[in-house]
């Protein structure tokens, strides 16, 4: 394993000294018997698993988590033990060490996936030193609270990119390893320590720059360039008001107001969006080039359909081979043994006759997995299923043009 040394006023210390800079140290405060184990060699098996985490404790369950289609490991699993003194004891002792020669990680298995997709606690450090590994890492921020996740960020060969995250379980320990780390030196070099931002939030900030010219928008059909003069010059000299009209003179119910100087635009922004002007909530904001505003309405679109992906990835079953008698009801009573049933649905053409297929969407992916392995190819009104994971059509679309294209070469 790597190691780490943390240069703090002028001596150097390992994570002891950081403990005792920390001050209190991060108790758990988790009490679950449940641990996610991450990092996996694709080629580790569910016996494997059992076999290392059993030696600890008494292991109810493992589970190496497989793509649904392809059954290839995901590189992630469970184990769960029947107390939480073994679980603790294993993420303890098994954390970091290696599984077919590659370390594996361990945490606590979190089934609310919130409080890691909210990004709350988590930490970015960057500029350190590349022979710093995660355990390395997690050795040096363990000292300020407890952790539910810690990554050094690789390459696709393994190397370390030089940056990774940290996430805690409170924001108070997050906080404090940012204002004991930030700007030390780690293995002689200065690292930085902050909290992390999502990518919207990374954007929103590098899209803050200045401005002179504001959009505004709802106004209403009366308001001139007179008026917008008066609203806008409170905040500073205006060098031009316009009031958008179509061809025949009637206002398009917005317009523009150019700022000498940026300062005055942006407290103007700042103090009139939103605001009421004749019972009509004002639209005030930085005034956008074309291709910025196409930029900015395709950034919006992408992200709302990956979250609408992103929502059922894993979770929905595409079934077909349906009799014409399974309706919805029938359809959800099929699989509703294998776990919460979020939506169901028999395609039906416009006529309303069933196309013998429809969509199943389960609370979580164990379940989908679980329906899917139990209900492909089972027989129902004398009819054999065919379940499978529901895809987009460009999924589609390419894994037919891989299979074409491997049909061709055998050919040639």
């Amino acid at each position: 394993m790597a190691q780490i040394q943390v240069q703090h006023q002028g001596h150097v210390s390992g994570p002891s000294g950081v403990a005792a800079a920390a001050g209190a140290g991060g108790a758990n405060q988790f009490v679950t018997t449940s641990l996610y184990v991450g990092d996996l060699d694709f080629e580790v098996t569910d016996s494997q698993l059992y076999d290392l985490f059993n030696n600890v404790g008494q292991v109810v369950s493992v589970r190496v988590c497989r793509d649904l289609s392809t059954r290839r490991s995901l590189g992630y699993g469970y184990v769960n033990y029947s107390n939480p003194q073994d679980a603790a004891r294993a993420m303890e002792l098994l954390n970091f060490t290696p599984l077919n020669g590659k370390t594996i990680r361990v945490m606590y298995s979190h089934r609310d996936p919130s409080i890691r997709r909210s990004g709350s606690a988590n930490i970015f450090i960057k500029n350190l030193d590349k022979a710093i590994d995660n355990k390395a890492l997690h050795d040096t921020f363990s000292s300020f609270g407890n952790i539910l996740s810690c990554k050094i960020a690789t390459d696709p060969s393994g190397q370390s990119k030089g940056y990774g995250f940290v996430q805690f379980d409170n924001e108070e320990s997050a906080q404090n390893a940012i204002d004991k780390l930030n700007g030390m030196l780690i293995n002689d070099k200065q690292v930085y320590v902050g909290q992390f931002l999502r990518k919207q939030e990374r954007d929103s900030a590098l899209n803050k720059t200045t401005f002179n010219n504001v959009y505004v928008k709802n106004l209403s059909e009366s308001t001139t360039e007179e008026d917008l003069t008066k609203i806008f010059g409170e905040y500073g000299p205006i060098t031009s008001a316009a009031v958008m009209r179509d061809g025949d003179g009637k206002s398009k119910c917005f317009g523009f107001v150019n700022f000498e100087n940026a300062d005055d635009a942006a407290n103007a922004v700042e103090a009139l969006n939103g605001k009421k002007n004749d019972d009509k909530e004002l639209y005030v904001g930085k005034a956008l080039k074309k291709s910025e505003r196409e930029l900015e309405l395709k950034s919006r679109f992408e992200q709302t359909a990956k979250e609408a992906v992103d929502k059922f990835q894993g979770l929905n079953l595409y079934v077909k081979n349906l009799d014409d008698s399974i309706d919805d009801d029938k359809l959800k009573e099929l699989f509703s043994e294998f776990g919460t049933i979020v939506s169901c649905k028999v395609m039906r053409d416009p006529s309303g006759i069933s196309r013998g297929s429809g969509f199943v969407a389960f609370s979580t992916s164990e379940e989908a997995s679980r329906a899917l392995g139990e209900m492909n190819g089972k027989m129902v009104v004398s009819k054999p299923l065919y379940v499978a994971l529901a895809q987009r059509k460009e999924e589609r679309r390419a894994k037919l043009q891989v299979s074409y294209n491997i049909g061709k070469n055998l050919l040639v």
